[in-house]
Formats: C-alpha cells, sequence, structure tokens
C-alpha cells in the first residue's frame, strides 16, 4: 500500500499544477478521462496484453485519485473518508458471504444507514 500512497501524493502535487492550466475543468476533466481509460481498459483485456492491461489500470486509478482530489476542492468530500467508507463497506458485506449471509442483504441494511446519516445531516444545517 506504500505505493498507492505515493500516487496518491503525486496526484495532490499535480492538482496544483493543474488548477492553473486554461484546459482544466475540475472534476469533469477527470469524469472524462475515467471514462477513456476505461475503455482502453476494455481493448488491452480482449488483446490479451498484460503489460498494456496493466498500464491503463494505472491510468484508471491515477485519474480517479484525481477525480478524488477534485471533488475535495468542489463538493468538500474527504478522500480519507472515502477510503474508509469503501474497506467498512465491503469487509462487512465479504465477511457477510464468507459466514453464509447475503451480500443483498448487507447492502439493503448500508442503504438504509446511509439513507439515516444524510438525513441527520440534513436536519443538523436546518
Amino acid at each position: 500500500m506504500d505505493s498507492f500512497k505515493a500516487l496518491f501524493e503525486v496526484a495532490q502535487r499535480k492538482a496544483e499544477y493543474d488548477k492553473n492550466n486554461t484546459w482544466y475543468q475540475g472534476s469533469n476533466t477527470y469524469f472524462e478521462a475515467l471514462y477513456q481509460e476505461l475503455e482502453e481498459v476494455s481493448e488491452e483485456k480482449a488483446k490479451g496484453r498484460v503489460c498494456y492491461l496493466e498500464d491503463e489500470l494505472g491510468d484508471v486509478l491515477w485519474n480517479y485519485l484525481n477525480l478524488l482530489i477534485a471533488l475535495e476542492k468542489e463538493e468538500g468530500i474527504n478522500a480519507k473518508s472515502v477510503l474508509n467508507r469503501a474497506v467498512e463497506k465491503y469487509q462487512a458485506r465479504v465477511t457477510a458471504i464468507e459466514n453464509g449471509g447475503s451480500w443483498a442483504d448487507v447492502k439493503a441494511e448500508q442503504k438504509s444507514k446511509m439513507k439515516n446519516e444524510f438525513e441527520v445531516k440534513q436536519s443538523n444545517k436546518n
């Protein structure tokens, strides 16, 4: 995971550079890039060229990290919170299926909790 942290730090450095360029359109820049890179992943998978596939998957990760950083500024999300939520979400789901439970049941329960979290935050704003 040291490589993930290092890549995220490079993306943070690049975000400083990006914001001063005329081509930069905030998070839309990275949404578009992600769509393009996912198409390239699909193309490389079909070709069976592993080194190219790995390279394209790295591009997906790069653009995803840049999207997170842009959305931190635009929407006030927290990239660490995104990662923590993902770990908690999938840890619970995988644990459930490992123990004979249902992925769908855990997902439904999580969505209910998310709705409650959102409603509490909304009521606290008012």
